[in-house]
């Protein structure tokens, strides 16, 4: 499969990576293709209703795991995100600010930070991940290598949910484009299926980036 996997760096290159997390932060995920990728990986997507949605459990994406460390996959994106993030020893942010890209809020308080799939887990469950191993959803869910992880403000996260981009769209509308572009490249590098609504919301969003 196509996919971006943290935990199949090499030794060196996880180092530093690791090392780029402690880095100012850029406050954007890696791997965000251009929309000129993203509108060819969304073509070779293969079209397909979703299905298996009433056997989905959160449970079976086991997250947020240890990356470093005290550091675990939340812990880790919020450093990576944030700007001026001082922790604790258990790695909990004490002090910072994170900036939302869906909606345009900073906030000081991790507390008003949820870090969202930008698919979803119930949406890639949908959409292909109910044949994965356990092992393979985990990955998923932790990970650092692709634009799946963002920093954002929780009610914002919560209204979002499950709905895919024909559900859902950041009310910041100049990151729509971005949006696009993330989600399609998660889909692809996981060789998930999208929808024909969720294709067609897709494609109308990359025309006009």
């Amino acid at each position: 499969m196509r996919r971006l996997l943290l935990f199949l760096l090499p030794a060196a290159l996880l180092g530093a990576l690791l090392v780029a997390v402690q880095a100012p932060a850029s406050a954007t995920p890696p791997n965000i293709p251009s929309a000129s990728t993203a509108r060819t990986r969304l073509a070779e997507l293969t079209v397909a209703a979703e299905s298996h949605a009433s056997s989905y459990d959160r449970s079976l994406f086991p997250h947020w795991i240890t990356i470093s460390g005290t550091c675990n996959t939340r812990e880790t994106v919020l450093k990576r995100d944030g700007t001026n993030v001082s922790t604790d020893s258990s790695c909990y942010p004490t002090s910072g600010s994170w900036y939302s890209p869906y909606d345009g809020a900073t906030w000081t308080s991790p507390a008003d930070v949820d870090i969202d799939h930008m698919v979803p887990l119930a949406e890639a469950w949908a959409s292909g991940a109910w044949a994965w191993t356990t092992a393979h959803r985990q990955d998923y869910a932790n990970d650092l290598g692709s634009p799946q992880l963002w920093a954002v403000t929780d009610n914002v996260n919560q209204a979002k949910g499950d709905k895919d981009p024909a559900e859902w769209q950041p009310s910041r509308t100049a990151f729509r484009c971005t949006y696009a572009r993330a989600w399609v490249q998660v889909k692809w590098s996981y060789d998930l299926t999208v929808d024909s609504a969720e294709k067609s919301a897709l494609t109308s969003t990359l025309n006009g980036c």
